[in-house]
C-alpha cells in the first residue's frame, strides 16, 4: 500500500474497532427518531399527497446519519491525535497534504455509508421506500459524505480542544442538518422559511437523496447536484490549503 492508502486503512480500523460506538449507536439513534416521530405523526402528516410520513422519514434519517457520522469521523480523529500527541508521528512521514486529504475524507465516506446502510436495513422492518432512481441515491450519499468529511477535517484542524469541536458541531452542523428537511417537506413551511431553507446547502443533500427514492423533491435534483458539488469543491480547496500550510498542526 502507498502512503494515503496506509493512512486510510488506519482510519478505517480506528472507527471499526469501536464499532458499537461509531456504527451501532448512530443506527439506534436513527431508529428511535423513526419510532417517535413516525408513531406521533403517521396519521397526521401526508407528504407529496399520497406518501406516508414514515416512508418519507426514512431517507431523511438515512442521509442525516450519513452526514453526521462522516463529519464525526474526520473531526474526532484529528482532535484526538492533537490532544494525545500522536499526530507528530504522521507529521514525520513523507505524506503529502493530498494524501492526508484523501485518506481522512475517504475513511469518513466509508463510515458515513456504513452507518447509513445500517439505518436503511433496520428501517426495512418498518417500511420499505421505493427506489425510483438508485443512481441519485448513490451520488448524493457519496457527495454528502465527502462534503461532511471535508468539513470535519476543517473543524478538526481548527479546533484545539473538544469544547471547540463540540461548539462547531452543535452550533453549525446539527442546526443545519435538522433544518434541512429531514423531518418535513419545506413545501409545508411559510414562504419566508422556505426561502431560508434554500440557503442551507444541507437541504439540497437531503432533498436530492430523497428524490432518488420517490422521484419527487422540493428542488430539481440537478440544481441540488450543482450546489452540493460546488460546496464540496470550495470546502475541499479550503481543507487542502490548510493541510498544505500545516494550519495548527505544524506549530
Amino acid at each position: 500500500m502507498n502512503g494515503w492508502q496506509t493512512l486510510f486503512y488506519k482510519e478505517i480500523l480506528r472507527f471499526w474497532k469501536v464499532g458499537f460506538q461509531t456504527v451501532a449507536a448512530p443506527v439506534l439513534t436513527a431508529i428511535l427518531y423513526l419510532l417517535i416521530f413516525g408513531h406521533v405523526l403517521e396519521d397526521h402528516v401526508k407528504v407529496y399527497n399520497t406518501l406516508s410520513y414514515t416512508a418519507f422519514l426514512v431517507p431523511g434519517l438515512v442521509m442525516m446519519s450519513v452526514l453526521q457520522n462522516a463529519f464525526a469521523n474526520s473531526s474526532s480523529s484529528l482532535i484526538q491525535s492533537k490532544i494525545m500527541g500522536n499526530l507528530v508521528f504522521l507529521l514525520l512521514t513523507p505524506l503529502s497534504h493530498w494524501s492526508w486529504f484523501f485518506a481522512y475524507v475517504a475513511s469518513s465516506v466509508v463510515r458515513g455509508l456504513v452507518v447509513g446502510l445500517g439505518v436503511l436495513l433496520v428501517t426495512a422492518f418498518f417500511t420499505i421506500p421505493p427506489m425510483v432512481a438508485p443512481h441519485w441515491i448513490l451520488v448524493f450519499a457519496l457527495l454528502g459524505a465527502a462534503l461532511l468529511g471535508t468539513l470535519g477535517l476543517i473543524a478538526g484542524l481548527w479546533a484545539e480542544k473538544f469544547d471547540q469541536l463540540a461548539a462547531f458541531q452543535n452550533f453549525i452542523i446539527m442546526p443545519m442538518t435538522f433544518l434541512s428537511g429531514v423531518f418535513y417537506s419545506i413545501g409545508s413551511l411559510p414562504p419566508f422559511w422556505q426561502k431560508v431553507s434554500h440557503i442551507n446547502p444541507f437541504f439540497y443533500m437531503i432533498d436530492g437523496f430523497r428524490y432518488g427514492f420517490f422521484g419527487v423533491s422540493d428542488a430539481s435534483p440537478w440544481l441540488s447536484l450543482g450546489i452540493v458539488g460546488a460546496a464540496l469543491a470550495v470546502s475541499g480547496a479550503v481543507a487542502v490549503h490548510l493541510l498544505r500550510i500545516g494550519y495548527k498542526i505544524r506549530s
